[in-house]
C-alpha cells in the first residue's frame, strides 16, 4: 500500500471527526417544557412597568430618553430573574456605570465610528469580567452613549437610573413572601 495514500487517508478521517464533532456541538440540547407561573409573571411585568416609568421620567426630565433601552432590559433581569448572579446590585450598578464611562472616554478620545463602537465593547467586556460586575445591558448602555454621542450628562442619567431601578426592585419584589431582592450585594 502507498504511504502517502495512507497517510492522507488518515487526515481526511481525522478531518471528518473533528468537523462532525464541532458541528454537533451546534446541535444543543433538548430541553424539557417548564410550567409557565402566570402570577410570578404578572409580578414581573408589573414592577418592571413601575420601575421603568418611574426611570422613564427621570431620564426625559435630564434630557436623555435613549437610557431608556439599556435599563429596560436591566428592569427585565431583575424583576424576572431576580435571583439571577447578572441581576444583583453589583452586576446592575456596576455594570452600568463602568460601561458608560469607559464608553464616554473613549469617545470622547477616538469620536464616533465603527472602530470606536468595536473597541468599546472588548474594553467594557474585559472590565466587566475585572470586576465581576457582568451585566449585558450595560454593554447596551456603552453602545448608546457612543452611538448618540450623548456627552457626559448621559452618565448621570444612567446613574440615577440604575440606582432607582435597585431601590425600586429592592422594595417591591420583597412584598412579595416568594421573592428576594438582592441574593447578595456583592
Amino acid at each position: 500500500m502507498n504511504p502517502e495514500k495512507s497517510l492522507e487517508k488518515i487526515w481526511s478521517n481525522q478531518l471528518i471527526i473533528g468537523l462532525t464533532a464541532y458541528l454537533k456541538k451546534m446541535k444543543g440540547e433538548a430541553t424539557k417544557k417548564d410550567r409557565i407561573d402566570y402570577i410570578d409573571s404578572l409580578i414581573s411585568a408589573t414592577g418592571g412597568l413601575i420601575a421603568i416609568i418611574i426611570i422613564g421620567l427621570v431620564a426625559v426630565n435630564l434630557g436623555y430618553p435613549m437610557a431608556l433601552g439599556p435599563l429596560g432590559a436591566s428592569c427585565l433581569l431583575v424583576f424576572c430573574a431576580h435571583k439571577g448572579q447578572l441581576s444583583q446590585p453589583r452586576h446592575v450598578f456596576g455594570g452600568h456605570l463602568f460601561s458608560t464611562t469607559i464608553a464616554l472616554i473613549t469617545w470622547s478620545i477616538l469620536g464616533k465610528s465603527l472602530f470606536t463602537i468595536g473597541l468599546v465593547l472588548a474594553i467594557v467586556l474585559i472590565l466587566m469580567i475585572l470586576t465581576k460586575t457582568l451585566h449585558p445591558p450595560a454593554a447596551a448602555s456603552a453602545f448608546v452613549a457612543v452611538n448618540s454621542q450623548a456627552g457626559w450628562g448621559f452618565l448621570i442619567s444612567v446613574v440615577m437610573g440604575t440606582f432607582l431601578l435597585i431601590i425600586i426592585s429592592i422594595i417591591y419584589n420583597n412584598l412579595f413572601q416568594t421573592r428576594q431582592y438582592p441574593q447578595r450585594w456583592l
